[in-house]
């Protein structure tokens, strides 16, 4: 049953027909609803590809809608780790504090890299939420990263017509991307126990002893 939902989702998140129907707003809601699926590399990609072949659309604007739906979704998934990050154990919440520092002070850059590379950026989005990094500052990154990223794409594909036929053909292999998702799955888990878990202050505290609540 899991494996039908999933294939049936996939099919209509790379569906051309979507598209054809729904126009730039098909490819918001495709690129929302693809970024939703935790840990799936990109699963609205290939209808950026799809969208960028027609010379209906524009590949700034396609590059600009897809990215604001997908950082939408990366924004809910963001705000639901910051808001569960806030019922954890106070010895938690002290030993998570110098990662929580760190992560203020770089969480920018790791924001924006996640988004402009097509890796589950899921892995990266959780812990700057459980270190509670600003929301504004999340956004902005991922916004700026995720349009860079989407409009390369666009542009790529229709400057290069002639050579990217094969991306269009049949593009949803289910059980493949079922896989990918429970691998990225499980190493998120760890990574978050990961994070709660370790003593950050003896970790950081040798590199980074300003992470610590007496360090300069």
């Amino acid at each position: 049953m899991i494996t039908s939902l999933f294939e049936d989702l996939l099919y209509w998140l790379t569906d051309p027909a979507i598209m054809n129907t729904y126009g730039y707003l098909g490819l918001f809601g495709a690129s929302f609803l693809g970024s939703l699926l935790l840990f799936v590399p990109m699963p609205y990609f290939f209808l950026v590809v799809i969208a960028s072949t027609s010379s209906n659309f524009d590949p700034t604007i396609i590059g600009i809608v897809s990215a604001i739906g997908a950082t939408t979704a990366k924004v809910m998934i963001f705000q639901l780790s910051y808001t569960g990050s806030k019922l954890m154990s106070k010895s938690a919440e002290n030993r998570l504090r110098p990662f929580m520092r760190l992560v203020s002070k770089y969480g920018g850059i790791a924001a924006f890299l996640a988004a402009i590379t097509p890796i589950p950026d899921d892995l990266i989005y959780i812990p700057l939420g459980l270190a509670r990094y600003g929301r504004m500052k999340f956004i902005l990154f991922t916004l700026a990263g995720k349009i860079i990223f989407t409009m390369s794409i666009a542009w790529g594909v229709r400057l290069s017509l002639d050579y990217i036929s094969f991306f269009i053909t049949d593009v949803s292999d289910t059980n493949g991307a079922i896989l990918i998702t429970m691998i990225f799955f499980v190493l998120a888990i760890i990574t978050i126990y990961t994070i709660i878990k370790l003593d950050w202050a003896r970790v950081l505290g040798k590199w980074f002893p300003w992470t610590l609540e007496n360090g300069s």
